[in-house]
């Protein structure tokens, strides 16, 4: 089947309803059991000693809200080791670069939760190495449950904002011209995701390479 494909920016690609329904569930299950074991979710705590407005498991490697690092535990929070990244996970985030056209290797992947008033204020994905960022690698993110006003500007925070609204199973990718182009999300929209789903607010999945 045609994957649909609409370029917001040079390389920065949304995959409206990439996953089928009956994918979302399963990938929704899967995220439901990761965040919900020994390993799952906690709430970050920033530089200045904020707390962010999402639940959040690291796959892989742990990215440290307080360093800006990635590391191989969660030494900002309870020391245990960061869950390994599912083969499948992979596989999937690897699939979606190539139909957006880029190329992907992850060996990293953040999940957040939004609940109710969750959402995430512009930002640069720029902890990966270097010579990630210098070569344009892309990031894959995945959203499941309620539709998600994603914003995306240019590479200060000064310039204007297009929003895309990331439905259930959406996908959306960004890398070369437009790897280091602010983003976030600005709000939910709540009660828009599939009620087979039982998620109340989101799931996002965003895969990187370059983390170890």
């Amino acid at each position: 089947m045609a994957v649909c494909r609409n370029e917001v920016y040079p390389d920065a690609v949304h995959l409206p309803g990439y996953l089928s329904l009956a994918e979302q569930r399963v990938l929704a299950d899967r995220c439901r059991t990761i965040g919900e074991g020994p390993v799952g979710w906690y709430v970050p705590t920033v530089r200045g000693g904020g707390k962010m407005r999402v639940r959040m498991v690291c796959l892989g490697r742990h990215w440290n809200a307080r360093t800006y690092r990635y590391e191989a535990t969660r030494c900002d929070y309870d020391g245990r080791p960061a869950p390994p990244l599912p083969a499948e996970l992979t596989q999937l985030a690897v699939r979606m670069a190539q139909d957006a056209g880029m190329q992907l290797s992850p060996d990293v992947c953040i999940l957040n939760y939004y609940g109710t008033g969750g959402k995430m204020g512009l930002h640069q994905d720029k902890d990966e190495r270097p010579e990630t960022l210098d070569a344009g690698v892309p990031l894959v993110s995945v959203s499941l449950g309620d539709t998600a006003k994603f914003i995306m500007g240019g590479v200060t925070r000064k310039e204007s904002t297009v929003m895309v609204p990331l439905a259930s199973g959406d996908g959306f990718v960004f890398g070369g011209r437009s790897r280091m182009r602010y983003h976030g999300v600005a709000a939910l929209l709540p009660g828009t995701g599939p009620p087979e789903l039982q998620i109340a607010g989101r799931f996002n999945l965003t895969f990187r390479q370059g983390a170890g």
